[in-house]
């Protein structure tokens, strides 16, 4: 792929790109296939862009596909499966709606993720991380609050404050007439 050119109609659709674009990936490969259709060296584009040229030439062929700036976009990827199943969502859910820690066997009053882990791990054979556990209680509206105490009002607080300190009229700043100085 010595040279490159595009028609004009193709060079606006990829400037128009460039205006459009808010994804850094795709506003940096549109700028590679105008330079390198303007007559820049794809070496040249690829030092410039910090990527090799090979890079390049991927950007440039998928570009000359359909000559569509969308085909310049990053197609999906898959990522990592999630760890908790759809029934491990169900059964999070469950336990914290309905079941208590004792209900179970355990000796703690309260539901922690540690111990949800822990629980996880009895039933399915995988332990989740706790951050996995702490996103999947946020994706469900979760919140988790440490306990706050209130303590009741003392009935006798009325004969324990002390009374008002009384002013000391002589102690304030004389009063001056209004006047020149």
């Amino acid at each position: 792929m010595d040279t490159f050119t595009l028609t004009a109609w193709q060079r606006r659709r990829l400037q128009r790109q460039l205006r459009a674009a808010h994804d850094a990936r795709l506003f940096r490969r549109a700028l590679a296939v105008l330079d390198v259709a303007r007559g820049e060296s794809v070496a040249a584009t690829a030092r410039r862009l910090g990527v090799t040229p090979r890079v390049i030439y991927y950007w440039l062929r998928a570009y000359a596909r359909d000559y569509d700036p969308a085909a310049l976009r990053d197609g999906d990827r898959p990522g990592r499966p999630p760890l908790l199943t759809a029934g491990d969502r169900e059964r999070l859910r469950e336990l914290l709606l309905g079941w208590s820690p004792q209900d179970l066997g355990y000796a703690a009053t309260d539901w922690t993720v540690p111990l949800l882990r822990e629980h996880l791990a009895g039933g399915t054979g995988r332990r989740p991380s706790d951050d996995t556990i702490r996103r999947e209680l946020g994706r469900q509206g979760f919140v988790w609050k440490r306990c706050r105490y209130a303590l009741d009002p003392d009935p006798q607080l009325r004969g324990k404050k002390a009374p008002p300190a009384p002013a000391y009229p002589a102690v304030a700043a004389p009063q001056r007439p209004a006047g020149g100085g």
